[in-house]
């Protein structure tokens, strides 16, 4: 009624009432909403792990050796990973589209053996790997936040770096004035399914939005392409795996 009458007001005047411009196809983040509350949504944060393999033994180099298994065995080893996005711009009916920076960390040891009797000795012998990414990443959340359809598909693209180090009981091993010690550069790709907590207690999600600013809290899964075989590199170690990952994530 008060914005009625003010209209009534204005037009008595010969002042005219403009409806506001439509919104441009692309908005920077995803702005808060009042009805049903919702606090401005801009950032996302996954914590996840998956099984790891490095697929250094797919060096063409090799000619079909396999030091990787020969050394570690063919057993997958877990890597824990983080992973923080900047959830730029939202694509009106679709999602939201921005940079995202993650890191993996993945080890593995294992005894050496005596060059005799082949049993294993005192001395241990391991590789390290962190690779880090960065990427786009597109998230089609418009079922959820606008059907009530807790699926949220995603897409991840961009170029990996991952510093990587041999190691033995003395710590960074050294062959000949070599040191064990590198870095590879690749890229990665993925593709996963978002799950969100919210569709079980929409109250308590809004409630949790109030308190904290969390929008969503997901689970999820993946399978990615971490391809570290030395972009514009000579001689690198290939330390990259195909595997996938599952974990947590919360949108803020």
């Amino acid at each position: 009624m008060k914005l009625r009458a003010l209209s009534a007001l204005l037009a008595g005047l010969g002042v005219s009432v403009l409806a506001p411009r439509d919104a441009s196809a692309f908005e920077l983040g995803t702005p808060a909403q009042e009805h049903p509350h919702r606090s401005a949504q801009n950032f996302y944060l996954e914590l996840k792990g998956s099984p790891y393999s490095p697929r250094v033994d797919s060096e063409p180099a090799l000619n079909g050796r396999t030091p990787f298994k020969d050394a570690f065995g063919d057993k997958p080893r877990f890597a824990f990973s983080l992973e923080f996005d900047w959830q730029l711009y939202r694509i009106p009916w679709l999602g939201t589209i921005g940079p995202a920076f993650g890191f993996t960390y993945v080890t593995m040891s294992r005894d050496a053996l005596t060059k005799t009797t082949k049993q294993p000795s005192a001395d241990t012998y391991g590789l390290d790997i962190y690779p880090l990414e960065l990427m786009a990443v597109l998230r089609a959340d418009t079922l959820w936040l606008n059907y009530g359809i807790p699926f949220v598909p995603y897409a991840k693209a961009g170029m990996a770096y991952a510093p990587w180090r041999a190691t033995n009981a003395l710590g960074t091993s050294d062959s000949g004035g070599a040191k064990g010690k590198g870095a590879t550069l690749g890229t990665n790709v993925a593709f996963g399914m978002q799950f969100a907590f919210g569709v079980f207690d929409r109250g308590a999600a809004r409630a949790l939005d109030n308190v904290t600013g969390i929008n969503n809290t997901y689970i999820f899964a993946e399978y990615y392409w971490l391809d570290l075989n030395g972009v514009a590199q000579d001689t690198v170690l290939y330390v990259g795996t195909h595997s996938w990952a599952a974990g947590l994530a919360f949108e803020f």
